[in-house]
C-alpha cells in the first residue's frame, strides 16, 4: 500500500506527546506546551447542519436533485467541457448555494474562535460554500482546495467579474459574461470544475501540515485526492484530532491520534468545553444570527417524533385540500361554460372570460362534464 498508513486503530498505544488520548489531554496540551499554529482539514460534514445538502447522498443529495435539469450525467454540472456548451444547468443549481442562504455552523465559528485566540495556521476546506468566510474567518486563513463563491472570472481571459454584479446575475437565474467587449466569454466562479487543475494555492500550501503543533479533522471521508494525504503529512508526534462520523483516513493509528465520533457540532462543542471556551464559542455563533425570532426558535425545544408526523400529517392534508379546491373551482367553471346550473357544494371561480365560448363549443373537449351526459 505504498506510504499509506495503516487503518487499524492501535488502542494499546501509549501516547508520547498526550498524557492520554482524549480531548481533555488534547487541551492540556495546548495550554502547557504553547500550540499556535493549528491546521484543520474539513469537508461537508461541517456545512450539513447549516442545511446546505451533500452531493452524493440518495433522494436529498445535490446530484438526486438536478433531474429537473434533463443532464444525462448530474456529475455534467461541473463539468468544464459541458459548461462552456450549455452554463444554464450550472447557474440554476448555483442560485440555490450562492453564498447568503445558509448560516455558517457551530463548527465553523470554532474555526473562527481559534484563529481569534491567535492559534489558527491555516484552514484548509474542500467546502464551495465560504461559510467559514462568514463566520468571519480571514480569506488569508483559508485554502479552499477546491475552490469556493468567494470570487469569479472569465473562463478565457481571465479578467475577475465583480461580486455585486456576480451576485445579481445568480438571484436573477441569469448566465453571466465577461464585461470586456472585445471578449464576452463566459464566467464562473473559481469552483474547481472536472477537468480543471486546483487553485495553486493549495499546491503552495501543502508544507503547513509539517509546521503545525495541532491537527484538527472535521467533516470528511477523506475520500479525494490530493487533500486526502493532508493528515499525513503532519509530523510524527504531532497530535491529530478527528471530529467526525467516523474513523476514517488511517487517524487513530498513531500514538497521539484522539477520536471525537459523532456530529461535528457536537464535537467542537466537547472541544469548547474541555478548554473553558464554551461560552465564547456560542456567543459567536449568536452573532451568525442577527433575528431574535429565529434565534427563539433555534434555542425551542426539538419536536418529537409524533409532533413531526402531526405536522406532516397536517401540511399533507392543506395540500391535498388546496388541490381539491383549485379543481373544483376548475370544474365548475367548465360547468357554467356548458350551462350547467352552479351546484351549491363547488366553490366559484369569477373569470372575465366567462360565456365568451358556447357550450358546443367546449363540449366536445369536456364530453364527461356535459349535461346530457350526467344522470
Amino acid at each position: 500500500m505504498g506510504n499509506e498508513e495503516s487503518s487499524m486503530v492501535d488502542e494499546s498505544a501509549h501516547p508520547s506527546v498526550l498524557e492520554a488520548r482524549t480531548v481533555q489531554a488534547v487541551a492540556k496540551y495546548i495550554k502547557e506546551h504553547n500550540v499556535n499554529k493549528i491546521v484543520l482539514m474539513v469537508g461537508a460534514g461541517i456545512s450539513t447542519s447549516a442545511g446546505i445538502p451533500d452531493f452524493r447522498s440518495p433522494d436529498t443529495g445535490l446530484y438526486a436533485n438536478l433531474a429537473f435539469l434533463d443532464l444525462e450525467e448530474p456529475e455534467d454540472v461541473f463539468d468544464i467541457s459541458f459548461f462552456r456548451e450549455n452554463p444554464k444547468p450550472f447557474y440554476a443549481l448555483a442560485r440555490e448555494l450562492y453564498p447568503g442562504r445558509y448560516r455558517p455552523t457551530i463548527a465553523h465559528c470554532f474555526v473562527k474562535l481559534l484563529h481569534n485566540k491567535g492559534l489558527l495556521l491555516k484552514h484548509f476546506t474542500q467546502n464551495i460554500d465560504c461559510l467559514e468566510r462568514q463566520a468571519g474567518v480571514p480569506g488569508d486563513k483559508i485554502i479552499e482546495a477546491h475552490g469556493s463563491f468567494a470570487t469569479q472570472r472569465c473562463i478565457e481571459c481571465k479578467t475577475p467579474f465583480p461580486d455585486n454584479e456576480m451576485q445579481k446575475k445568480v438571484q436573477a437565474g441569469e448566465v453571466p459574461y465577461c464585461n470586456d467587449p472585445q471578449c464576452n466569454g463566459l464566467v464562473k466562479p473559481d469552483i474547481v470544475f472536472f477537468g480543471e487543475p486546483l487553485p495553486s494555492s493549495f499546491h503552495d500550501s501543502r508544507d503547513l501540515p509539517g509546521q503545525a503543533d495541532l491537527c484538527i479533522v472535521m467533516g470528511t471521508s477523506l475520500s479525494v485526492q490530493p487533500f486526502a494525504s493532508l493528515p499525513q503529512l503532519c509530523s510524527p508526534g504531532v497530535p491529530r484530532v478527528l471530529i467526525n462520523m467516523e474513523r476514517i483516513g488511517g487517524l487513530g493509528s498513531r500514538p497521539d491520534d484522539v477520536l471525537l465520533l459523532g456530529d461535528c457540532d457536537a464535537g467542537v462543542r466537547k472541544f469548547a468545553k474541555a478548554m473553558g471556551w464554551e461560552e465564547e464559542l456560542e456567543a459567536l455563533w449568536e452573532e451568525t444570527n442577527p433575528d431574535p425570532q429565529a434565534r427563539e426558535a433555534e434555542n425551542a425545544p426539538l419536536p418529537t417524533r409524533d409532533e413531526r408526523l402531526r405536522e406532516e400529517v397536517t401540511r399533507l392534508t392543506s395540500d391535498v385540500d388546496r388541490t381539491l379546491q383549485l379543481t373544483n373551482a376548475y370544474e365548475q367553471r367548465v360547468r357554467d361554460h356548458l350551462g350547467e346550473p352552479k351546484s351549491s357544494q363547488t366553490v366559484t371561480m369569477s373569470s372575465s372570460s366567462e360565456g365568451t365560448e358556447s357550450s358546443e363549443g367546449l363540449a366536445h373537449v369536456f364530453p364527461h362534464l356535459a349535461p346530457e351526459s350526467r344522470q
